[in-house]
């Protein structure tokens, strides 16, 4: 997920090319939390002769304050400019790396949000026809193809040749584009990814989120799909990929600022929660291959070897130990692997037994967790191999590992793992499929099935998302309680876990999780009336089972909560209140299980006047031990 901006304003706002730089890294100061991997402006001059003036930069969080302080070696008179922070995807957090993107001639830059997924097929086209890639980024396919659009026909604008560039695109962008000759012309373009426009006091704006231009103007429009936009001083003008004219949709928006960073949420977590459907669909999309095996982002283990992996470890902390135990039940019921789960803080301190057979999965958000990277650390010592799921590409952990797989949720600014955890899960569930084509463990058929069922969890993720309304009914009956247990049984153990966690981690009560079997060995003893069960109920293979331990508590007083598949009403009657998900795939249903656990937790510390963004003690990256 990465921010872009642009305007296009003449001498406008001020008379001096600070007036174009000055919105563009404003703009990208309030578009950082969606990437600071790297960022970079472009800006065309009044010359169509002149080139255009470029800066990138690469250095973290620092990467705009660099960008910022060289804007006094822009061009005297700048009429348009566009802007980039990153989130890198494809190609690492590096200089050449960064946008804006430029063609061959350097008269073209471009900035894009989103992922081209044919890029290697353009790329090696563009190559054989004499053009120079010089990044590893997919993005920079498209500033050649609008050159090499350009060049098969002189008489065409550098909107003509956006549209006929992109027919030949698959994937999703938001992109926008400046040419050096024709000044104080924008072109963007949309599929997929948001991108939203403005004008106001003979500019125009643009940019992938609205926070980047408010303040400039309350009057903005909403670009569809597989359209093209044409942005001059004052005006915007829009069309079809054929040319036919087409009306921006408008939208008015009264937010303030702190607001709209939010989209217009009260806070980042509830924000986080209803992208959890993108991050999904982010994780799983271009993995799949047109003969339907699958791909990671970086693989150094040869099938082979893959192949004579005879034991499995997972190390992580937190939330990303709870994904890890989710999915150990894939693995081993996909793979036929034998997986062990550890918390990545007492791994290397237990003198664990591993060799060249292996495989040590290090799962972490941020690839910087320092008792993960540690635990990888020591498992290449002793010889295994290493693979990470990460959501930050080129991160600490990335670089150590032998292959890599990584989360596609973009940055996460609530402290609380929402979107980053179901993301992971997604991946390790990818990495279990990956696991079993290798060893040749599943047939066909059954891949097939389960990719098909995979291709279906973003939209039931959607599905209960959208039930925050119900969830936060359920939390107000509660919400003087408090002690809670949450109880699970086979994949809904770990779910159990994550729902505990995210309860005291945002709301300060007391909540703990257990698997439902092991009540009677010593957890039934808490149980009085007063004391909530949260039980995690959804149709899997213990479900029976699942039941009498629900029956066990009710019979002792317990106010029981239930996670439930849609229209199982044997399991409602066993409780007092029910959380209500789609059903899916048994091993697949954790992904929506956790959502109104997370929605549980988010009420009931907003309902006692907590500040879910910024949990006490907490913070968001674990990097000392």
């Amino acid at each position: 997920m990465c921010g872009i901006i642009g305007i296009t304003c003449g001498s406008e706002p001020r008379e001096s090319s600070h007036g174009v730089l000055d919105v563009l890294v404003e703009g990208l100061a309030r578009l950082e939390y969606r990437g600071y991997d790297s960022a970079g402006l472009a800006v065309v001059g009044a010359d169509p002769a002149a080139p255009l003036w470029r800066v990138r930069a690469a250095d973290g969080t620092h990467s705009l304050d660099v960008v910022a302080k060289r804007a006094d070696e822009a061009p005297t008179e700048a009429t348009a400019g566009i802007g980039h922070t990153r989130w890198a995807t494809h190609g690492r957090p590096n200089e050449g790396n960064a946008h804006p993107h430029a063609d061959c001639t350097g008269r073209i830059a471009l900035v894009h949000n989103g992922i081209i997924e044919n890029h290697v097929e353009l790329a090696d086209e563009l190559i054989a026809d004499g053009h120079t890639m010089a990044s590893e980024t997919d993005t920079e396919v498209l500033a050649h193809l609008i050159e090499a659009n350009l060049a098969a026909d002189p008489s065409r604008t550098l909107a003509d040749a956006v549209r006929a560039s992109l027919p030949r695109v698959r994937g999703a962008f938001a992109l926008a584009v400046i040419h050096a000759a024709e000044p104080g012309v924008i072109v963007a373009a949309r599929r997929v990814s948001p991108l939203i426009m403005g004008i106001a006091d003979g500019a125009a704006f643009l940019a992938s989120d609205i926070p980047a231009i408010l303040g400039l103007t309350h009057d903005f429009f909403v670009l569809d799909d597989d359209r093209v936009a044409e942005l001059r001083p004052g005006s915007i003008s829009v069309t079809t990929l054929d040319g036919t004219a087409a009306e921006p949709k408008p939208l008015h928006v009264d937010w303030d600022l702190d607001a709209a960073r939010k989209d217009g949420y009260d806070d980042f977590m509830d924000k986080e929660i209803h992208e959890q459907p993108t991050a999904v669909a982010d994780t799983l999309r271009d993995r799949v291959l047109p003969d339907g095996t699958l791909v990671l982002d970086e693989v150094r283990i040869t099938n082979d070897e893959l192949a004579a992996i005879d034991n499995v470890f997972v190390v992580a902390c937190g939330s990303s130990f709870h994904a890890g135990l989710m999915a150990k039940y894939a693995i081993e019921r996909w793979a036929r692997l034998p997986v062990q789960v550890d918390i990545a803080s007492e791994f290397r301190y237990r003198d664990p037994v591993l060799d060249s057979r292996t495989l040590v999965i290090g799962v972490s958000q941020s690839g910087e967790t320092v008792d993960t990277f540690q635990a990888i650390v020591e498992a290449k010592r002793l010889g295994a191999k290493v693979l990470v799921i990460s959501n930050v590409v080129d991160s600490s952990m990335a670089r150590e590992a032998d292959a890599v797989l990584y989360t596609r949720a973009g940055p996460e600014i609530g402290v609380a793992a929402t979107k980053t955890h179901v993301a992971q899960i997604t991946a390790l569930e990818i990495l279990a499929l990956y696991l079993a084509q290798a060893r040749e463990t599943l047939s066909p058929t059954e891949a097939r099935d389960l990719l098909s069922a995979m291709g279906a969890l973003p939209g039931k993720v959607a599905d209960a998302v959208a039930r925050a309304g119900a969830v936060h009914t359920v939390a107000e009956a509660y919400r003087d309680a408090s002690a809670f247990i949450f109880l699970g049984r086979h994949v809904g153990y770990p779910v159990a876990l994550e729902g505990a966690l995210k309860l005291k981690e945002i709301s300060y009560l007391r909540a703990e999780g257990f698997p439902a079997g092991e009540l009677k060995h010593g957890p039934i003893a808490l149980i009085e009336p007063g004391t909530v069960v949260v039980g995690v109920a959804t149709r899997t293979p213990v479900w029976e089972k699942m039941i009498s331990n629900v029956a066990e508590v009710k019979s002792r007083g317990a106010s029981v909560i239930v996670v439930a598949d849609d229209g199982d009403d044997e399991t409602a009657r066993h409780a007092d209140a029910v959380l209500w998900v789609p059903a899916t795939e048994p091993l697949f249903s954790p992904l929506v299980d956790v959502v109104p656990l997370q929605q549980f937790a988010h009420s009931m510390a907003r309902l006692h006047g907590l500040d879910v963004d910024r949990p006490r003690n907490l913070a968001k990256t674990v990097t000392v031990e």
